[in-house]
């Protein structure tokens, strides 16, 4: 296959389509001209609804856009996805679940259910795809993080560990994989309407989690303060400004995209990034690898 360029079709896969991010992502990357396979768990039975429904828009709109089966916590099912859809140009590390409460109120079969499908799970489809890529010597994953991977709030701290280790896992992959001709780039968005907060998996300890009533106070605070947002016309709350900055990431030529993009509410951590980047790169020079940065 060609290398990737600003102005061909990519073949794009993207996890966790079933809404949000994913969903929007697969129907305007598709509207765009690529082609894109839309993965999604329960596709059979949870989300046979939400499948059926991208299906139908693919034919109506004669979309390249395809559908598939794809669990990212499942070894099995990550490779008999990848197998089927083939080799790839763009991976979208888009799925992701977020635990809210108390640190202590989380078992320890939470914290690694948590850990299973916001870091291994992106690590199972880069297993996945890489080989591909590498023959070719090119490609781009995009691995979805948050803000939440650049600072901590109270009664995120599961969820913050999670994000916290997409970012180390990811900068390193990135110096890994450029002299290879792969480009790894974080985005990481604010609050979105997305239902992030409706979807929050509780602590199964809740006689620890009544000891933090801070916490829960915080948390009720937090969340009203993001739906006021949401109501402001003016506040960069819109979805599509994810799914564009997907767009450009992808038309932007290798060598040229940074590591990190916030999208939308920053909570003023945009400085954290603008902070650290230029002690990142003094960093790469110290250690003789500023070329690693992205491939060339």
């Amino acid at each position: 296959m060609p290398p990737m360029s600003s102005t061909t079709t990519q073949s794009v896969l993207i996890t966790g389509c079933s809404a949000g991010f994913g969903r929007d992502a697969a129907l305007q990357l598709a509207r765009s001209g690529h082609t894109v396979h839309a993965t999604m768990r329960g596709v059979h039975g949870k989300n046979a609804e939400r499948a059926r429904e991208l299906r139908q828009t693919a034919a109506a709109d004669s979309l390249a856009l395809h559908v598939h089966e794809l669990d990212v916590t499942s070894d099995a099912s990550v490779e008999t996805a990848v197998v089927a859809i083939g080799p790839v140009d763009v991976l979208i590390n888009n799925a992701g679940l977020g635990y809210g409460g108390p640190v202590e109120s989380f078992t320890a079969a939470q914290v690694t259910a948590q850990l299973d499908v916001n870091i291994v799970g992106p690590v199972r489809l880069v297993r996945a795809v890489l080989p591909a890529m590498r023959e070719r010597g090119d490609g781009l994953i995009i691995q979805i993080s948050s803000t939440a991977g650049r600072g901590a709030f109270p009664g995120f701290g599961v969820y913050h560990a999670s994000k916290w280790g997409l970012e180390g896992l990811s900068e390193a992959l990135r110096y890994e994989l450029a002299p290879l001709g792969i480009d790894v780039v974080l985005v990481e968005p604010g609050p979105f309407a997305t239902n992030f907060f409706d979807n929050l998996v509780a602590g199964d300890d809740t006689e620890r989690a009544a000891a933090y009533p801070h916490v829960a106070e915080f948390g009720e605070g937090f969340k009203s303060t993001v739906i006021e947002a949401f109501e402001n016309a003016d506040a960069p709350t819109d979805p599509k400004l994810v799914v564009d900055l997907f767009e450009k990431l992808i038309a932007t030529p290798k060598g040229q995209r940074p590591l990190r993009t916030i999208a939308g509410l920053d909570f003023g951590l945009q400085a954290i990034n603008d902070a650290v980047e230029p002690i990142r790169k003094q960093t790469l020079e110290s250690m003789h690898i500023a070329e690693w940065d992205g491939p060339r």
